[in-house]
């Protein structure tokens, strides 16, 4: 059979599986995997949500056995969060800094039992507040300032439990800068700050707002969270959340943003994180119940797409799944 005249064929680099090992260009560990974890109060049994297939509402006991199996997958990240009572919850939001609270007492025993798991905790008021906000409403408007004080003392509450790093999730401005001030003055300089610096106002949260029964009383979370028509916004707020002290920035949700992902990452000096979310996760899992795709293969394609747009870690409610799939590939 007559071949074409070609010295350049990009295919001889595709050749052989070993080949295409050598020369990829984009890798993930375990290690850069963190694992969003739910913790209902009062639970007496882990319960399944049922817009997140394999994913629970856990009782304490059965939140430290998930921590253990990912810890011995290579999973050593962990982001709470909790689901409080609704008899907890008021207008003020003050569970949120009982130091004797669900969260506080939860984070203690996570460390007494793994105090080698990294420990990120969530600073917002929504699973708190009765408004189910992020921040303190007031007349219709969500206050910006009063928020961020309030997120200040939650920062050092945490930090006195045995959390390694806080991650406001609320979009109010100046948080970050405040909590870092907060930290510092109380001795927490080893604390991290994981800012949630360009979370949208996002159709694909719905079934986490489920899991947490978090979702706005009234109103919506858009003069708080990012517009999806914008960008450059975007790095901004990265290059103000960098200059106030944020250790981690993050990009949420991830595979409708990729493009922010990869625009943060070329602006910043920290690394980049992003939330593979709840819908993200659900939709994956629909498709594979109906048969459309293959979870596995759709979860590692997902994922690696997400690492190749410049994350370098990534929260994702498929962590031990990926971590297992990376297991077996060795």
């Amino acid at each position: 059979m007559e071949s074409l005249d070609l010295s350049l064929r990009p295919r001889r680099n595709r050749s052989t599986h070993y080949r295409r090992e050598m020369l990829s260009e984009t890798s993930i560990s375990a290690h850069q995997l963190i694992l969003p974890l739910f913790i209902a109060e009062n639970a007496n049994e882990k319960t399944e949500i049922k817009t997140m297939p394999g994913v629970y509402r856990n009782t304490v006991k059965t939140m430290l056995a998930e921590i253990e199996q990912a810890l011995s997958l290579g999973v050593h990240s962990f982001a709470l969060f909790p689901a409080i009572n609704e008899s907890n919850k008021d207008q003020q939001a003050t569970e949120s800094i009982n130091d004797n609270g669900f969260l506080p007492k939860t984070i203690k025993e996570i460390k007494k039992q793994f105090p080698d798991a990294i420990l990120i905790t969530d600073l917002a008021l929504d699973p708190y507040s009765s408004d189910g906000h992020d921040g303190f409403v007031e007349n219709g408007k969500i206050l910006n300032d009063k928020t961020v004080f309030r997120l200040g003392e939650m920062a050092v509450l945490h930090a006195q439990c045995g959390a390694d790093i806080v991650a406001p999730s609320d979009m109010m401005d100046g948080r970050v800068g405040h909590i870092r001030k907060s930290l510092d003055e109380k001795g927490f300089t080893e604390i991290s700050i994981l800012s949630y610096t360009a979370k949208y106002a996002s159709s694909f949260y719905g079934p986490f707002r489920d899991a947490l029964d978090s979702a706005p009383k009234a109103g919506d979370k858009k003069t708080y969270q990012m517009d999806y028509r914008n960008k450059t916004e975007a790095i901004r707020e990265a290059q103000l959340d960098i200059s106030e002290g944020a250790d981690i920035i993050m990009v949420k949700p991830a595979l409708s943003y990729l493009d922010i992902i990869q625009s943060v990452k070329k602006e910043s000096v920290v690394p980049v994180a992003a939330y593979n979310v709840s819908g993200e996760y659900a939709m994956i899992k629909a498709a594979a119940a109906a048969g459309m795709v293959n979870e596995t293969a759709a979860m590692v394609e997902t994922l690696y797409s997400i690492k190749r747009a410049g994350a370098d870690v990534i929260l994702t409610y498929f962590a031990k799944d990926m971590a297992k799939w990376l297991r077996d590939q060795r």
